[in-house]
């Protein structure tokens, strides 16, 4: 019996002693498991759906049975997500929607968001299609994949395969900053491939803001729980719109999405305690 005591008792030192470091020892397998959870348990849901897909066939519809399966992912992660003006995005009609893109989390944020936009083809980095059984599950998603490496041909082919799917009433999802932005605080500067495509082909342009994921601290490894707001904005009309007005184009959406992400990471930092461990900027 006394052994258990004093074991006991000299457990409860150590941890005591060593807490801070046991605290952050935790956070940091916290932080790595979550990462981990979303990406194998998209791998896993596409393996599992993989039968379904094919008896389907290629087609934007897939993507729903994936969201329905992947969307119960985030109450293993505890992230809450809420989709603000969802009307906007779920009228029959083709688009060009465009997201702020933050981290691999956003892919979550999609399949929660899916029962909205519902026809959607996804642009995407041709890399992704070698990522065996995922990749294979896209491309029976019928997600459109470009080769970042070389603009010329990547332009094109989007322009050729996103013509056919807006004739079809499918929305085309492209992320305009074309890579995760660091900076918590700001969006990158957009590239002009979703525009002229919405110019091209004169359907509107659906911005879409997700608040900033201020429960990831990617500095000190800390993954929590949290809550995300997307905001659908109203439309954008590109009609009588030409190449010529793109830019113009760009720097009035590029500004008020920058304007949303910053009202609505504000909305979502505004009660947590003085001492919430945010990241800080460079």
């Amino acid at each position: 019996m006394w052994d258990k005591i004093i074991s006991s008792f000299v457990i409860i030192v150590i941890a005591f002693v060593f807490k801070d470091k046991l605290y952050k020892w935790a956070k940091f397998v916290q932080y790595y498991y979550k990462h981990y959870v979303n990406f194998f348990f998209m791998i896993f849901n596409s393996f599992i759906l993989m039968p379904l897909f094919l008896w389907n066939g290629k087609h934007v519809k897939n993507a729903l049975l994936m969201s329905e399966v992947s969307k119960y992912v985030t109450k293993l992660l505890n992230v809450t997500w809420e989709l603000r003006n969802p009307e906007i995005v779920s009228e029959d009609r083709g688009a060009v929607i465009i997201l702020n893109h933050q981290s691999s989390l956003d892919l979550l944020g999609l399949c929660n968001f899916w029962y909205a936009w519902k026809k959607v083809a996804c642009v995407i980095k041709k890399e992704f299609i070698y990522y065996f059984p995922f990749g294979l599950g896209l491309y029976l998603m019928d997600a459109i994949f470009v080769d970042r490496k070389n603009p010329k041909d990547a332009h094109r082919l989007l322009q050729e395969k996103s013509k056919c799917r807006l004739q079809e009433n499918t929305k085309i999802l492209i992320f305009p900053e074309g890579r995760r932005s660091s900076d918590f605080t700001k969006l990158l500067p957009f590239k002009k491939g979703a525009f002229t495509i919405a110019v091209g082909a004169q359907v509107p342009i659906i911005p879409v803001v997700i608040s900033r994921y201020y429960f990831i601290n990617n500095k000190k490894h800390i993954f929590n729980g949290g809550h995300a707001i997307a905001q659908c904005l109203e439309p954008i009309s590109t009609e009588g719109l030409t190449m010529d007005d793109v830019p113009d184009l760009i720097d009035r959406v590029h500004s008020q999405m920058e304007r949303v992400f910053k009202e609505l990471s504000n909305e979502v930092i505004s009660s947590l305690p003085p001492d919430y461990p945010l990241e800080t900027p460079n």
